[in-house]
């Protein structure tokens, strides 16, 4: 059976440095050396677990700390680094690219060239950008050229705004606060609204043919699905939301191995909606390959789940 993980993690330390390191995860520097490598361990892992691809993506604090014009220069030379060091396994890695996100005309440029010189697969955006969801009306021109290009975005978690945290965790003892705002709670909720607020504001009709892609088994909107649908009817959405969400948003399985979470995303997005995925090197693919094997689906569903919806959206199969 083919596997594609599509959440997994990279960070080249010899660019994360000419950055601020401000609200960099501690995480992601206890595991620079493993998040920096591609053709070494991560790749032996991959064989080691049958994993036949992984779709790369930069994590953490990136271009958007930068102001506008050097933004660009910085995430094209990320973008380039990541290409020439997959360019001998083009059948092991693809990449989702890395872009200036707080400059929206010249991320939607980036997102382009990245596809048409690279063959990169779409882009992930971590968190907010300088405290915007991506339904701000300033992010039109990479909405529009992502769904022109039929490139989705992947809707990565991020620490949050300084407000909030403050708000929400800062009074709780020792690391307590930093956890629950981050992987315990805080970044998949503040996830799973970003995506409503897609939903809400009508941002999602506005682009149609636009494909989002959020990971954790759907940031706990599966759970809340026909509550959020009640509230959309409420104000006289053109869709309902589970349709909406059906239609334009796929979820992964990334760092989310128990089954009642996955029953809970079959039954509300869909078999054809979700895709595996590791979350790589935060997760390992021994536990992902683990639960990619007891899921209790047929064969012809758990191959949908571990490649075929991957490959259909991302195009990642070889004519």
């Amino acid at each position: 059976m083919r596997i594609v993980t599509l959440e997994e993690h990279i960070v080249f330390p010899e660019l994360v440095r000419e950055i601020a390191e401000a609200g960099q995860l501690s995480a992601i520097k206890r595991m620079e050396a493993l998040l920096a490598d591609i053709t070494d361990a991560r790749l032996a892992s991959m064989n080691a677990n049958g994993i036949d691809m992984q779709v790369l993506s930069v994590v953490g604090k990136g271009a958007e700390m930068l102001p506008p014009g050097k933004d660009l220069a910085f995430a094209a030379r990320y973008n380039d680094a990541i290409a020439s060091r997959i360019a001998p396994y083009p059948d092991r890695f693809k990449a989702f690219a890395h872009l200036p996100m707080a400059s929206p005309q010249a991320a939607a440029d980036e997102l382009e060239r990245t596809h048409v010189e690279h063959g990169f697969c779409g882009a992930l955006v971590n968190g907010l950008i300088n405290d915007r969801f991506l339904d701000h009306p300033s992010f039109a021109p990479l909405l529009e050229r992502a769904e022109h290009l039929q490139l989705p975005l992947y809707l990565h978690p991020g620490l949050p705004p300084e407000a909030v945290a403050k708000a929400y965790y800062s009074d709780l003892p020792g690391s307590a606060g930093t956890v629950l705002s981050a992987f315990g709670w805080g970044w998949h909720s503040e996830t799973a609204l970003h995506v409503l607020r897609l939903v809400f504001s009508g941002t999602l009709d506005r682009y149609p043919r636009l494909k989002i892609i959020i990971g954790h088994m759907g940031e706990m909107i599966p759970m809340m699905m026909a509550r959020t649908e009640n509230a959309g009817n409420s104000i006289g959405l053109p869709r309902p939301v589970s349709q909406t969400l059906r239609e334009q948003v796929h979820i992964t399985t990334s760092g989310i191995f128990t089954l009642p979470p996955l029953m809970a995303a079959l039954a509300t997005f869909g078999i054809d909606n979700i895709m595996f995925s590791v979350d790589y090197p935060f997760s390992t693919n021994e536990a992902g390959k683990s639960f990619l094997e007891n899921i209790p689906l047929p064969a012809d569903q758990v191959a949908r789940i571990a490649s075929g919806n991957a490959d259909q959206l991302l195009g990642l199969r070889p004519e």
